[in-house]
């Protein structure tokens, strides 16, 4: 087998984010479900952004993000996602270009709209999610470089991306491709609703195809349909190899088998904005695993990293992670 020539391949949405900071009454006013991501067609896109005050446009997508965290830390990143032939798709491409993450726009572009996921931040930094996917859903299998697959350490999946039929089978693909490789296969479970609709699809993925997983407290107790996180936790441990449990400012909780580890959350002076924790929880993870750190330290370069995106609007990261994880000694 060759040595891997990128730590991590992330596959997701490509998406551009609008941000703009609102009270909470805009949540109930749009019939939105604070704290989640609504998946929306384009004219519902179009009205909820309407009802937005001014914000600011950034390349995001969780899958991406998590790419620009990795090579924030120093080290290498792909991505493969579908974006269109428009002003947004070019910036989407530029973005990723400038940090230093792996893509191919023009072998990933394709015509109809990029997609945009409007992110509403209360004052409590809850983030509320609006996403029209435009081409992001149309991701099938033969998009999937298996060159590209097979030369990376990890290959990671981003779980909102299931919601798409063809996408499933893109993620079947890549799984099977990293592992007759001799690979790793990741997966953000992403959000709980999500969980909620796809349940068995992720509980036949994850038991058969799945050797690191990344959930929160909510994502885990609706996996396993339980109100309780240690019973979940207690369920998730003979499902696959590694799962990175998140619990907000309570930290994390990560298990190997017969192995637990706690971490506590890296302390932040002021949360401004939650989008994308969970995405650079996963970077620095990923960046420490990769690098044959051990899992307590791989939790400690995830708490970091999610530290330094909750403390500013976006979810990427602003500051080189390099260089916080050596001020930190992470």
């Amino acid at each position: 087998m060759s040595e891997p020539t990128l730590d991590v391949l992330t596959i997701g949405n490509a998406l551009v984010d609008v941000l703009s900071h609102e009270q909470d009454a805009i949540i109930d006013r749009l019939d939105l479900i604070k704290g989640t991501m609504a998946m929306v067609d384009g004219a519902r896109s179009d009205a909820v952004y309407a009802a937005l005050g001014p914000g600011i446009e950034v390349s995001g997508g969780s899958a991406a993000n998590t790419a620009t965290g990795i090579a924030s830390f120093g080290g290498s990143a792909g991505f493969v996602g579908r974006i269109g032939k428009d002003q947004f798709g070019q910036v989407f491409a530029h973005d990723l270009a400038t940090i230093g993450v792996t893509f191919d726009p023009d072998g990933s572009s394709t015509s109809g709209p990029t997609g945009k996921c409007l992110v509403i931040v209360t004052p409590d930094a809850q983030r509320t999610m609006c996403t029209s996917l435009g081409v992001a859903g149309d991701l099938a299998p033969e998009h999937i470089p298996s060159d590209v697959v097979a030369s990376a350490r990890v290959t990671y999946l981003e779980g909102f991306l299931w919601d798409q039929p063809t996408a499933k089978e893109a993620f079947r693909t890549a799984a099977r491709g990293a592992h007759d490789a001799g690979r790793q296969v990741a997966l953000s479970l992403s959000d709980p609703f999500c969980v909620d609709r796809h349940r068995g699809d992720f509980l036949e993925l994850i038991e058969g195809q799945i050797d690191v997983l990344f959930a929160n407290e909510d994502e885990i107790c609706s996996l396993y349909e339980v109100d309780d996180f240690d019973a979940a936790l207690q369920r998730v441990r003979h499902h696959c190899s590694i799962a990175a449990l998140t619990r907000s400012e309570r930290g994390a909780v990560i298990v190997a088998g017969d192995e637990v580890h706690v971490v506590d959350a890296h302390p932040v002076d002021t949360v401004i904005d939650t989008t994308g924790a969970g995405d650079q929880y996963a970077a620095g993870f990923l960046h420490a695993l990769t690098a044959g750190r051990d899992l307590a330290a791989c939790g400690r370069r995830g708490a970091l990293a999610a530290s330094e995106v909750i403390g500013h609007l976006g979810a990427r990261p602003e500051v080189s992670l390099a260089d916080l994880a050596v001020a930190h000694g992470a």
